[in-house]
């Protein structure tokens, strides 16, 4: 099994480079995990509803391109997603695992989702109702699936109450 974190933006500044690349370290011996990066659409100052609909669109389209496995679960961040417990999310990894399918976890761009991205999705995660920058959430998502992983694992590292 194997995870992938689909990302539009790119350039991240420095602090979450660094985040992620500790946690992704930390997780490749449990789950091999890569991040795609996708371009973001190029936005004009003062957009209408049908440009930020067209550019949600156009990120879509490159998101699902690099979502190109049957294998993949593909489960969006969205805030009008279900809030997981990390030990929910332990038991997703899991199940995963038994199912034999990897994993996809898409974080949009500045005007969130496509509708066709989020139709496609076999689930939707909210990680918190405020709204996150979307570099924070790479870490966040990120430090989530190897504190998943560590409690699969029963590594002493997260400390809650374990299923």
């Amino acid at each position: 099994m194997k995870a992938k974190i689909i990302a539009v933006g790119q350039k991240m500044p420095a602090w979450v480079q660094t985040g992620f690349a500790d946690y992704h370290k930390r997780i490749q011996p449990m789950l091999p995990t890569e991040l795609v990066e996708i371009a973001a659409a190029k936005r004009s100052k003062q957009p209408s509803a049908a440009e930020i609909e067209k550019y949600a669109n156009t990120e879509g389209g490159l998101i699902l391109q690099a979502h190109h496995s049957a294998r993949e679960r593909l489960i969006c961040l969205d805030v009008r997603g279900k809030n997981w417990s990390t030990e929910q999310l332990a038991e997703r990894v899991q199940t995963a695992m038994q199912d034999g399918e990897d994993l996809a976890f898409v974080i949009g761009g500045a005007d969130g989702l496509s509708k066709y991205v989020l139709a496609q999705a076999q689930a939707c995660w909210s990680l918190s109702n405020l709204t996150l920058p979307h570099a924070l959430v790479r870490v966040l998502v990120m430090e989530q699936l190897y504190r998943a992983m560590t409690i699969l694992h029963n590594h002493p590292y997260h400390r809650g109450d374990y299923f």
